[in-house]
C-alpha cells in the first residue's frame, strides 16, 4: 500500500519554500532609499526640490560680494594692504566657484525631474497593458 505524498503544509516545508520564506530580498529593496522615491510619488513642493541648490547659489553670492568688498579695500586702504590683496581674489573665486555650482545644478535637476515625469508614465503604461 503505497501513502500518498504529503502536500508541505503545516510544519513540513520543502527546500525551495523554506528558501522563499525566508529570503528578505523584496523588503531589503522596499526599505533602502532610493527605492522609497521610486515608490512612493508624492508631489514635492519646489522649495523641497530646489532648496539644496539654491542655498549653493546664495552663499556663493554672498562670498562673491565679500569678496568684491575686501578687493576694493585694498585698493582704499593703506594699513594690511598686503592681506587685502590675497584674501580678496580667495573670496572672489570660493564665491564664484559656489555660485556657478549651483546655477549649473539647477538645470540637472529639472532634466532629473523630466526623466522621472517619463518613467513614471511609462511604467504606468506598462503596468496598465501588461496587468489586464
Amino acid at each position: 500500500m503505497e501513502l500518498p505524498p504529503r502536500s508541505p503544509s503545516g510544519g513540513e516545508q520543502s527546500p525551495q519554500g523554506r528558501e522563499l520564506v525566508t529570503s528578505d530580498t523584496g523588503s531589503t529593496l522596499c526599505t533602502s532609499s532610493r527605492s522609497e522615491s521610486v515608490w512612493t510619488s508624492a508631489p514635492r513642493s519646489k522649495w523641497d526640490i530646489y532648496h539644496k541648490p539654491l542655498i549653493v547659489v546664495s552663499v556663493g553670492a554672498a562670498i562673491f560680494l565679500f569678496g568684491v568688498v575686501i578687493t576694493s579695500l585694498s585698493c582704499f586702504l593703506t594699513k594690511n594692504k598686503k592681506v587685502y590683496k590675497m584674501s580678496g581674489p580667495a573670496f572672489l573665486s570660493l564665491g564664484l566657484m559656489l555660485l556657478v555650482c549651483g546655477l549649473v545644478w539647477i538645470p540637472i535637476i529639472r532634466k532629473k525631474q523630466k526623466q522621472r515625469q517619463k518613467s513614471q508614465f511609462l511604467q504606468s503604461l506598462k503596468s496598465f497593458f501588461f496587468n489586464r
